[in-house]
């Protein structure tokens, strides 16, 4: 991807719970003892965010919008002046909260720990709607993460509806109540997970099939286009012109924090550019697999991409 000099069409990210991610490498946990990290990390978190740093990476201009507190969000805003191209955040009391990441290498295993958020009100709330759709406009608007505290079900729900309103599309990245509430409004795209699809679905998943036949099931129902990972598998795009499914390229998982959110990234850039469904899912399942190749909360570098494409193929599903 090349940076779009004219910043047409916007892209935004809206993140309501974002944190600060610390990522430790440990040899070996032993309980009620104290473990020496043999390296640390500290990236800026959140799935929007995470989506907003990996469009950075393609090369690929975007907004992003989010809500921090306190000195972990002071923090947190000085990591995103290094991290995105234009971020925008409202604050409110409380503290942002902190997502640790611990890498054991013996046996090897990821641990992961997610903290609370700060409250925020309605008015804030507002306050954060108004900014984002003034960012994303008449182009595309990222919906992806949990809510904080004081944010109810439906917000993504709403939101859609207001952002096509204003002309854009909504891409929704969320997973239970409130991906659930956001389906009748109709977004643009979403990307659940198999599991997270079986959940939607109310059924087991057991094959490939089983899993294309349910997401042509959501995209007759309204949704343009249905995205599904896989994990190590890699995931399937069905759309109204088609379905295409690509395997994830062998590459050696270090850590699988940010690989969804890379892959949205991917899937956004290029649609956002006209670029082919069966282009964006090749693209969407080499910036996951980069993310997942990278230790802790890192992500995967521009670099990386060229050597990833070309051994990462589209097919065409017949469902």
């Amino acid at each position: 991807m090349t940076e779009n000099n004219t910043r047409s069409p916007s892209i935004a990210t809206l993140t309501l719970n974002p944190a600060v991610d610390i990522a430790y490498e440990v040899p070996h946990l032993i309980p009620d003892q104290k473990s020496h990290a043999t390296s640390t990390r500290y990236d800026p978190g959140g799935n929007g965010i995470n989506v907003a740093r990996a469009l950075k990476e393609l090369l690929v201009y975007a907004h992003s919008c989010c809500v921090v507190a306190g000195n972990i969000g002071e923090l947190l805003q000085k990591l995103l002046q290094h991290h995105l191209d234009d971020p925008h955040c409202v604050h409110v009391e409380g503290e942002t909260r902190v997502n640790a990441t611990i890498l054991q290498g013996d046996p090897a295993t990821q641990f992961e720990i997610t903290g609370i958020g700060p409250r925020v009100s309605e008015p804030i709330l507002a306050e954060v709607r108004e900014t984002f759709l003034g960012l994303c406009k008449d182009g595309f608007a990222v919906l992806t993460g949990s809510v904080p505290p004081g944010v109810d079900d439906h917000f993504y729900g709403d939101m859609v509806d207001r952002v096509r309103a204003g002309g854009g599309q909504s891409i929704v990245d969320a997973h239970g109540a409130l991906l659930q509430h956001a389906l009748p409004h109709h977004p643009f795209l979403i990307k659940p997970n198999s599991y997270e699809l079986s959940l939607l679905r109310r059924r087991e998943l057991p094959t490939l099939e089983d899993v294309a036949k349910e997401a042509r099931a959501i995209q007759r129902e309204g949704v343009q286009y249905v995205c599904v990972s896989l994990g190590g598998d890699g995931a399937l795009l069905v759309g109204p012109d088609g379905s295409y499914f690509a395997k994830a390229p062998p590459i050696q998982v270090k850590s699988t924090v940010g690989s969804g959110d890379s892959m949205v990234a991917g899937l956004v850039a290029a649609l956002a550019h006209g670029q082919s469904p069966a282009e964006a899912l090749r693209l969407a399942v080499a910036c996951g697999s980069g993310t997942a190749a990278r230790p802790g909360t890192e992500i995967f570098s521009h670099n990386d991409l060229d050597e990833l494409l070309q051994i990462t193929e589209a097919r065409v599903l017949d469902i």
